[in-house]
């Protein structure tokens, strides 16, 4: 692969940038998506970080994108000032390769840099712990509605850190990105996908993909991943076999083999 560039967004960026965060979270939380709304509306924010937040480039084209927003953690009457970020997106056709976590490690040293206490977050708690993520249910937070569990978590970059206890209150900038009016409008800006709803619901970004089988001969399936065509064989525990033009969840890293474990069913 070529060498990753990770650089401050800039104007000439934002469209491409859109686009990109788009394709990588489409269909993944349920029909479409709305990220590439958020970051929208995140840049408008005073809430926006972007001294930390950063864009990967690669070959010329934006690759992948992370953003950084001001949060607080509240107990009774303090307010610990703490930073989270999302979405940290990644072209699809090119997840498994390193840029998620190079961002991730990059912006980390950042925010430790700028003197940030901690980074707290809602997210894949199989994924983040790899990079020192612990759970927040340890430190003694919640999320605003007083509930914890396994996707809560937190990375302390400094010792005040340790004193903070309480609930997690977001930028308000997120309430604002399920206005289907506005998910519209900037939908109507970018390629139409189709939109799929899985009965297996929300789908771990990190782990499967959504594809369509194209072609089959003998054990090899041909399956359509955006642009591209991916050769895969069938997990040893699937049931059944796919057809052509079945919607099949799959495993899968760029140059390498695919491997296919569920057959899926449009529910919309």
């Amino acid at each position: 692969m070529s060498y990753i560039i990770l650089r401050k967004e800039e104007t000439r960026d934002y469209k491409e940038t859109e686009l990109m965060t788009m394709r990588a979270f489409w269909n993944i939380h349920g029909p479409g998506c709305n990220e590439h709304l958020m970051i929208r509306r995140i840049r408008e924010s005073e809430d926006y970080i972007p001294e930390i937040s950063r864009v990967a480039e690669l070959d010329g084209k934006i690759a992948g994108a992370i953003y950084y927003t001001k949060a607080k953690i509240v107990e009774g009457d303090k307010i610990h000032n703490v930073i989270t970020f999302g979405p940290l997106a990644v072209e699809p056709t090119l997840f498994g390769t390193g840029i998620g976590r190079a961002l991730l490690e990059e912006t980390i040293e950042l925010a430790r840099k700028e003197g940030y206490s901690g980074i707290v977050l809602a997210g894949e708690p199989y994924y983040y712990p790899k990079l020192g993520f612990q759970l927040c249910a340890n430190h003694g937070i919640t999320d605003a509605n007083g509930e914890t569990y396994d996707a809560l978590m937190c990375l302390p970059l400094n010792d005040s850190f340790s004193s903070v206890h309480g609930r997690l209150i977001e930028s308000s900038v997120f309430e604002a990105c399920d206005d289907e009016k506005a998910l519209e409008e900037i939908s109507s800006e970018f390629p139409i996908y189709p939109k799929i709803k899985i009965k297996d619901g929300f789908l771990q970004i990190f782990d499967k993909h959504i594809g369509v089988v194209k072609a089959v001969s003998e054990n090899t399936y041909q399956i359509r991943y955006w642009e591209l065509t991916i050769p895969a064989h069938l997990s040893s525990e699937l049931k059944g076999k796919p057809k052509l033009s079945d919607i099949v969840l799959f495993t899968w890293k760029p140059d390498e083999e695919a491997t296919i474990t569920d057959i899926c069913i449009n529910i919309l």
